[in-house]
């Protein structure tokens, strides 16, 4: 009977040991083609240039927000705005803000305090809000841990140039703080989750959703999906944003530009509370896709290969080309696509990651409830409910 059972293991392992391997290639085809495209980028669309309006939604302080706020107020772009907002007048933003306004005096910044609640998600509030002070009709939203190079907003206006294009969107990279949670989630990112969106681009031509690190797109698409209040109770905005715009029938173009978020030095538990919020996000909005993540876990199938196979020959040879093609797409992806310089440094955390990647993957698909902010959801259909203290 146990030989029987080894025997099964065995067979689900080859196969997602496999399975894995394909997922890998299909990861460094996708990063190569969206290396030759950016290449090729900067001469495909005219650039006009047109006046922007950055709008920053506001809850507390991250890792050296001054800094990520300044590099907004450094761009090489004839004409623009930064508007932030906050919920709570005695949010501790505020300061930094106050500070940008006084070190750049004639840089259009502002700061709206909105303290009506639209919605359980206080981000799309303060962004519904926001919006009536903003001048402009070309849009760009990103989260407030976002760093970005002068060059950013030449790099995100310029596929809007094209009438097809409903929404820019970009890949980013972690810079993490001290602690271990915080290095494991900064690879994660790199590594994993944007090696994951360009597999998603590749295999479904295309994205229809957006990432929070920027979503650029027209005033005249966001009144016709209804505005930031017709999602005001959803936990995954950039994504709902994405997936609203690209059902008007346009594209969501992925950026040639990459940008950087600074993460707080996370405690274990912290990390795993992001990740397990993250996780549930994406299994609430894209259900099929999450559970077809098993079949991506390689190291987890090699491992669980080796050991049904009492170590045999071939599993070991399987389980070395699983790692080797698991650190390409580290590398690839990671140093070459995004930029990341700690890769090759951190890549003996990569066995620990994904390990524990899949803890928090069996973990997300027992439960609904979320952690943001310091603030407890239920999470269903996308929609946040919030619970009571």
């Amino acid at each position: 009977m146990m030989h029987f059972i080894l025997r099964i293991v065995q067979i689900v392992a080859v196969f997602g040991t496999v399975s894995s391997s394909i997922y890998y290639l299909l990861c460094l085809w996708s990063a190569a083609k969206f290396l030759r495209e950016r290449k090729a980028a900067r001469g495909a669309y005219a650039q006009s240039l047109p006046p922007v309006s950055i709008l920053k939604p506001l809850k507390g302080t991250d890792p050296e927000i001054y800094e990520s706020f300044r590099s907004h107020c450094l761009q090489d772009y004839p004409d623009y705005e930064i508007i932030f907002g906050v919920n709570d007048p005695n949010d501790p933003a505020i300061e930094s803000v106050k500070a940008l306004q006084r070190e750049f005096p004639n840089r259009r910044i502002q700061l709206v305090v909105s303290p009506k609640i639209l919605g359980a998600n206080v981000k799309v509030s303060n962004l519904a809000q926001m919006l009536a002070e903003a001048r402009y009709d070309h849009l760009i939203v990103n989260d407030s841990d976002i760093r970005v190079e002068p060059d950013y907003l030449r790099g995100v206006t310029r596929p809007l140039a094209d009438s097809r294009v409903g929404m820019v969107t970009c890949l980013y990279r972690g810079v993490a703080g001290a602690t271990l949670g915080s290095r494991l989630e900064a690879l994660g990112i790199s590594t994993d989750f944007c090696a994951s969106i360009l597999a998603a681009r590749q295999v479904e031509g295309g994205i229809r959703f957006g990432l929070g690190s920027t979503l650029a797109f027209r005033r005249a698409e966001l009144e016709k999906i209804g505005g930031f209040v017709s999602f005001v109770d959803y936990l995954a905005d950039d994504y709902e944003l994405g997936r609203r715009i690209a059902g008007l029938g346009l594209t969501v173009k992925l950026s040639d530009v990459v940008v950087e978020t600074y993460l707080p030095a996370y405690r274990l538990r912290e990390f795993f509370a992001h990740q397990l919020r993250w996780a549930r996000g994406v299994r609430d909005a894209r259900a099929g896709g999450y559970l077809g993540l098993v079949f991506t876990f390689g190291l987890l199938w090699a491992l669980l290969a080796l050991a049904a196979s009492r170590a045999a020959f071939w599993a070991g040879i399987a389980l070395a080309v699983t790692l080797f093609l698991r650190l390409s797409v580290a590398l690839v992806v990671g140093r070459v696509v995004l930029g990341d310089r700690q890769i090759p440094k951190e890549a003996w955390l990569l066995p620990v990651r994904d390990l524990l990647a899949v803890g928090v993957w069996i973990v997300s698909l027992g439960g609904h409830t979320v952690t943001w902010r310091g603030d407890r959801f239920h999470l269903k259909d996308g929609k946040l409910t919030r619970v009571p203290p």
